[in-house]
């Protein structure tokens, strides 16, 4: 079994909130995340819900989406080019619809599957949890953009845990791909969960250490917001460095926002 998948179905739960009820213009609404529109995100969400669910179930189909995808990208493509090759002539209300159809099966297909079962992916092998709070992570990411371009507060629950450790665990990563080394040893870290709990990680250290809002500390691992437009309270060299270039998320190096340029309208 695997709990996470619920958490998951849960933030997609929000996002279907959100966005049910409102007129079909709101997928061409332009975010501050690179001017991707809603439609973009959604999209994007949807067709990388699809390859995750292949690579549990289908294995070789998703060794050929795989290929097919890394291949356009690589080649210059952008995500938006590979979302209309996969989806056609699709509206943007019958992609959101497919979303919202799709996504709640496959988090029953990864409630019950085992674990630390082994699946493919981009990147890395990674075990079924990683793979769902990945999921779970790139819907929170992205949907903060959503929320944010339409002026909306976010209410986040207590599954922002598992966004909040990929945050933590990408400490190392985030140094690498920014092709450095990563500053030892790690800073300890003090969040304050949205139901209050206190979240800790890493042993205790007076002269390293980030201490906050485990919102605003997921906001910035996942590159939804600059440092400098939260109130973390960061003590030492390590902790400072970090999270000026923390991510999350596998891919190449990417640019954290720069300050003011990621915010709610």
């Amino acid at each position: 079994m695997t709990p996470e998948a619920l958490d998951f179905k849960e933030e997609c739960d929000s996002i279907a909130a959100l966005l049910d009820g409102r007129s079909d213009d709101v997928f061409a609404k332009e975010t501050l995340f690179k001017s991707w529109t809603v439609h973009d995100i959604i999209g994007h969400l949807h067709l990388w819900n699809i390859a995750a669910d292949q690579t549990l179930n289908e294995p070789e189909k998703f060794g050929e989406f795989i290929t097919m995808a890394m291949t356009g990208l690589m080649e210059g493509g952008s995500h938006q080019a590979l979302q209309d090759k996969y989806f056609g002539d699709k509206t943007s209300r019958e992609i959101y619809n497919d979303w919202k159809a799709y996504y709640p099966d496959m988090a029953k297909r990864f409630h019950t599957a085992e674990a630390e079962h082994r699946v493919k992916w981009a990147g890395p092998d990674m075990s079924v949890k990683s793979c769902i709070i990945a999921r779970q992570m790139e819907h929170w990411a992205h949907a903060q953009a959503i929320f944010d371009v339409l002026g909306e507060d976010r209410v986040n629950g207590d599954r922002l845990k598992n966004v909040a450790h990929i945050g933590v665990t990408t400490y190392s990563w985030s140094f690498k791909v920014n092709g450095r080394e990563p500053i030892r040893p790690k800073p300890y870290v003090r969040l304050t969960a949205p139901s209050g709990t206190i979240w800790e990680w890493n042993d205790p250290q007076d002269d390293n250490k980030v201490e906050g809002s485990a919102t605003e500390f997921a906001q910035v691992v996942t590159q939804c917001r600059n440092i400098g437009d939260t109130s973390l309270k960061l003590t030492g060299k390590a902790a400072n460095e970090w999270m000026k270039i923390a991510q999350a998320f596998a891919g190449g190096k990417e640019t954290p926002p720069a300050k003011g340029t990621r915010r709610k309208a």
